[in-house]
């Protein structure tokens, strides 16, 4: 661990830093809310998006590197928010935020980021920081901003150090609704906002686990009446909504801990031969459900430009294709665990983790990637149609 006389010292300025728990300190401005926040620092190699990243529930207790330099100029604005949920803690960049310089804008992201209580550290080496990720894991770190430039590094690295970190760690309370609620927001277009979505069948019940917004209004797209409920809705529950088919939302946190309460009713939907469709979170779990394993990635894959191939039986023509895919997974299942009931549909390009499976004999399958998040754009548009159109 890094001791006091081993850190570098503080540059004039630097009101911003980032105390990994081994006690290494990366000094910046910092920027967005005052205070100090732990979580494991990751890196996401998304261009456009920010707001998007820093909503998304997936990236609780999560710090997120951009290694894009330049942030901010897309500004915010209430359309882009993807949840209510918490998101992510903080974010690293490398330059200072520049002023907005979009017509959608309706705040400055530095403004933006101090109303919703998320820290911001710029100036940092992010090539650098990314680059100890990729080698080394995601740390655990804490994040913190004080206009006055004083800090208690010793305090900071040892709340990084005592910190859990996200493995054995279920994230979903914290970010899932506490009610049912009926979507009714439809797909945006530009000038128009979000357009009010249909209430016709068939009708699909979505389990929050941390979803993000866009995949509602995806499905609803599709064709789907969307309910939205609470992640540890019992089977009973779920089933006297009358579903046609039963959504599994992205999240955050530990597959494995979430699936303590969420792999028994997961199961239950199978053997009453529920279509099912997971996303992220809910893919994993999907594949707990039906036998397979989950692990803790290295560095996992966070980004707008990730190759996934479709394998396996079944495409036709379009075996092979490949479809550039947005993603937000420090977990994965593990390919090598696949029981004979599961069939494996999407390979990742860049390190052939599993990035899809269908359960067999069933109407069930998940992918790992982000299919609504529109990376391609529209290369994986097809899983909505496919789920909703598949239903009765």
């Amino acid at each position: 661990m890094a001791s006091a006389a081993q850190r570098p010292a503080q540059p004039d300025g630097a009101t911003g830093v980032l105390v990994l728990a081994d006690g290494t300190a990366i000094w910046g401005k910092g920027f967005g809310a005052v205070g100090a926040a732990v979580g494991e620092v990751c890196f996401n190699t998304a261009m456009t998006g920010y707001q998007e990243v820093m909503t998304d529930p997936s990236y609780d207790s999560q710090i997120v590197t951009f290694t894009f330099p330049h942030i901010g100029n897309v500004g915010a604005n209430e359309e882009d928010v993807e949840s209510r949920g918490l998101g992510a803690v903080g974010c690293i960049v490398r330059e200072e935020v520049t002023p907005h310089s979009n017509f959608r804008a309706r705040d400055e992201f530095v403004e933006w980021m101090k109303a919703h209580g998320k820290i911001g550290l710029s100036g940092v080496d992010t090539r650098a920081l990314t680059r100890r990720v990729r080698l080394n894991g995601a740390p655990n770190a804490v994040i913190a901003y004080e206009p006055s430039g004083k800090f208690d590094l010793d305090a900071l690295a040892a709340q990084a150090r005592d910190w859990s970190g996200l493995e054995g760690l279920d994230l979903v309370p914290r970010v899932s609704r506490e009610e049912n609620e009926d979507w009714r927001g439809g797909h945006w277009q530009l000038g128009f906002g979000y357009t009010e979505g249909n209430r016709e069948r068939p009708h699909v019940v979505a389990i929050d686990y941390g979803a993000k917004d866009n995949i509602f209004r995806n499905l609803v797209k599709a064709g789907a009446k969307v309910t939205v409920v609470p992640a540890r809705s019992t089977v009973d529950e779920i089933m006297a909504l009358q579903p046609d088919g039963v959504f599994l939302s992205n999240g955050p946190g530990d597959p494995a801990a979430t699936g303590e309460y969420a792999v028994p009713v997961i199961q239950e939907l199978l053997e009453r031969d529920v279509p099912l469709f997971g996303i992220c979170l809910g893919h994993q779990m999907l594949g707990l459900a039906a036998g397979a394993k989950t692990a803790k990635m290295h560095q996992g894959h966070r980004g707008a430009n990730h190759p996934v191939q479709r394998v396996g039986e079944g495409w036709g023509e379009s075996q092979g294709l490949v479809e550039i895919t947005s993603m937000n997974h420090g977990f994965a299942i593990d390919a090598e665990t696949l029981p004979d009931s599961l069939e494996q549909t999407h390979v990742s390009l860049f390190d052939g983790s599993n990035c899809g499976i269908a359960v067999k004999g069933k109407r069930a399958f998940g992918v790992q990637y982000h299919p609504e998040a529109s990376p391609g754009p529209q290369d994986s548009f097809y899983l909505f149609e496919k789920f909703v159109g598949g239903l009765g």
